[in-house]
């Protein structure tokens, strides 16, 4: 299933907006998961709001938190730096609506999410709150499970995070192939010469 996205911070949500994202919220997080608390926080004026439309209506959503806002911070220090480690983006509040599932909604989404964050925040690890059940999609993408499991709202969650892969660089192969070849073709060229200047010696 292709969406279009739209990614708004809350000042340029509209009332219709706002209503549909809240409805969402409280259909799946509240009514679908029998789980009856404060979805709306402080959180969401200073959070980016990311929105999959099709043809027009709201399918799937998840907010961005950013790093000066974000409450949640990694376990361990990411290359010792604790600074690193506390400063980081979160996502959250990831939701596709029970008639749109198992399309790869959820993927689409989560992938939007992170490339805003790589694309604003840079190097900087990125941090989820997740329900336990789905522990294998966000490993999927790259999130690695850090810690014990915990109770939020009595529901078991897991902090997981992706960090940035180093890259390494790779020694180019055919390199030392190369100088081998070059090699062998100067000692060629001397055997050749050497070999020619023998049989002139010889018929003088």
């Amino acid at each position: 299933m292709t969406c279009e996205f739209s990614l708004k911070t809350f000042d340029e949500l509209t009332s219709v907006d706002i209503y549909h994202i809240l409805k969402a919220r409280s259909q799946v997080f509240v009514v679908e998961q029998n789980c009856p608390y404060q979805d709306m926080d402080e959180l969401d004026f200073d959070c980016l709001h990311l929105i999959a439309h099709n043809n027009e209506a709201l399918v799937g959503y998840c907010r961005i938190i950013p790093p000066e806002f974000n409450r949640m911070k990694s376990n361990l220090s990411v290359d010792n730096n604790p600074r690193a480690a506390a400063s980081m983006p979160a996502i959250g509040r990831v939701l596709v609506l029970a008639q749109y599932r198992s399309q790869g909604l959820a993927r689409q989404i989560m992938t939007e999410a992170i490339k805003y964050c790589r694309k604003k925040y840079g190097k900087k690890p990125i941090i989820i709150s997740a329900q336990t059940y789905l522990i294998d999609f966000y490993q999927s993408l790259g999130f690695v499970p850090e810690g014990a499991y915990y109770l939020e709202d009595g529901i078991e969650h897991v902090k997981m995070v992706l960090n940035i892969t180093k890259k390494t660089k790779v020694k180019k192969q055919g390199s030392d192939t190369s100088k081998a070849s070059t090699i062998l073709g100067i000692l060629l060229l001397i055997l050749s010469v050497s070999f020619i200047a023998g049989l002139i010696y010889l018929m003088i």
